[in-house]
């Protein structure tokens, strides 16, 4: 297997520049990029002419259910889905069976992922009630982050304890990642909902029962918490338009409270409650149109800093239980470029603007080392997007292992041509290579 590459005449995109040119990969590497460069010795070449390419996606907000939820999806199946997405990099979230909730469970994850994960990867520590030794010795080269459940989850990863969560804010040796949610709030509306439709809870009241006022006053208390101890917050998927003040627009650096929104607030509504019912539930609630035009607008003006999916796949037959069975969460990562570029088609996000906010900010925000950009000695995890080939999504090619997409019949106006992994080529426009294996994420800290 090569991992020397030539590609000549790409329109490339990368802080903030489209240009057309050349880059040479070597030894996993970028090693030069400019123009007129010629073959040497056994690169193989690939005229890029009329095609994008781009940093390889960053996406730091993933469920792939290993270990002890294998039957939804796993760090194989989903890191292939990735690869025919153009995501090079994940960072996967804490709440497995067991929870990685200290050192000896997040490292284990480390070491299936070496084994079996087609693209790069990371995996945050996760908080509980009790773990907070754990947190405060955590080394922070070992992970992106410490993911805080400031709302309802499952199992022991609810920090509801005031004390504990002070201490967290105060203590964590790096970036804190939040879900906000208030948790009593959703219960009370979920015994509402429940007075009014027994148990045959229809989709369209997911929004009202996991309510913008529930995000609103979770994610409050999160940055003041934030404020109070001066710590490095990243607030995720943002989902209502009135949460969006709290943020300040504007570049990346230099900010300590970050935000961060998702594919599926930005292409659905609650329109589609009504065709797609329980396959687009997830936490938080996919709201209002009026909420998709704020949040686009918001991740345009750099208000919301990263988009990312919240990948979070289960099966079919899970999602057509009624409402309190039915959970929540969609599988997004083999489409989540595709679906995002479609902004741009629309004229409300720029290329350069996707870019920054899913390859550069992520690698800004968690101090991830050399990747993510297009410069001379990062790591070759490159894209190539055909924006002139139309691709229309199917059940047969879904590689998750939930078998189904939400994006099922939609056609989108780009295909994933390629996807290069450490300068290896993981994806072809067609197929997996599945002898190719991501690296672990290092942090530059």
């Amino acid at each position: 297997m090569t991992d020397a590459w030539l590609f000549k005449n790409a329109e490339m995109i990368n802080e903030g520049r489209r240009w057309i040119g050349d880059l040479r990969v070597r030894n996993g590497k970028i090693e030069t990029i400019g123009e007129g460069l010629t073959r040497i010795g056994d690169e193989q070449v690939i005229d890029a002419n009329g095609l994008w390419l781009l940093p390889g996606m960053i996406d730091d907000q993933v469920h792939f259910r290993e270990p002890g939820l294998t039957a939804k999806a796993d760090i194989y199946s989903e890191s292939r889905a990735c690869a025919a997405g153009g995501i090079t990099s994940y960072m996967e979230m804490p709440n497995t069976k067991p929870p990685a909730l200290d050192r000896d469970s997040l490292e284990a994850k480390y070491t299936r992922a070496a084994e079996t994960s087609a693209v790069n990867y990371a995996f945050y520590l996760g908080a509980s009630n009790d773990n907070l030794e754990a947190i405060r010795t955590l080394d922070p080269k070992s992970a992106p982050g410490v993911k805080v459940f400031m709302g309802a989850s499952t199992g022991n990863m609810l920090v509801d304890n005031p004390e504990t969560l002070d201490a967290i804010f105060r203590d964590v040796p790096t970036p804190i990642i939040t879900h906000c949610e208030d948790t009593p709030m959703i219960d009370a509306n979920l015994a509402k909902a429940h007075e009014v439709y027994g148990e045959d809870i229809p989709a369209r009241e997911h929004p009202l029962i996991r309510s913008r006022e529930a995000c609103i006053k979770s994610t409050r208390l999160a940055i003041a918490l934030a404020k109070k101890h001066g710590t490095r917050l990243h607030v995720l998927h943002i989902s209502t338009a009135d949460e969006l003040a709290l943020f300040e627009p504007g570049p990346i650096e230099g900010k300590k409270i970050t935000a961060e929104t998702c594919v599926h607030f930005l292409h659905f509504s609650d329109a589609d409650y009504e065709k797609l019912g329980f396959l687009i539930k997830c936490n938080p609630a996919i709201k209002t149109a009026n909420d998709r035009e704020a949040i686009t607008k918001a991740l345009a003006e750099g208000r919301i800093d990263v988009l990312a999916t919240d990948h979070a796949p289960h099966l079919l037959e899970e999602k057509e239980q009624k409402y309190d069975k039915a959970p929540s969460g969609l599988p997004l990562v083999q489409f989540a470029l595709q679906a995002a570029l479609e902004r741009v088609f629309e004229g409300k996000l720029t290329l350069e603007r996707i870019v920054e906010a899913v390859c550069h900010a992520p690698a800004k925000l968690f101090d991830v080392d050399k990747r993510g950009f297009l410069r001379e000695g990062y790591a070759a995890d490159l894209v190539l997007v055909d924006p002139a080939t139309p691709h229309t999504v199917t059940r047969a090619e879904v590689l998750s292992k939930c078998g189904w997409s939400p994006f099922e019949g939609t056609t989108f106006r780009t295909s994933i041509a390629s996807t290069f992994v450490n300068g290896q080529r993981v994806w072809d426009g067609k197929k997996v290579d599945d002898s190719v294996r991501g690296q672990r994420l290092a942090f530059d800290r």
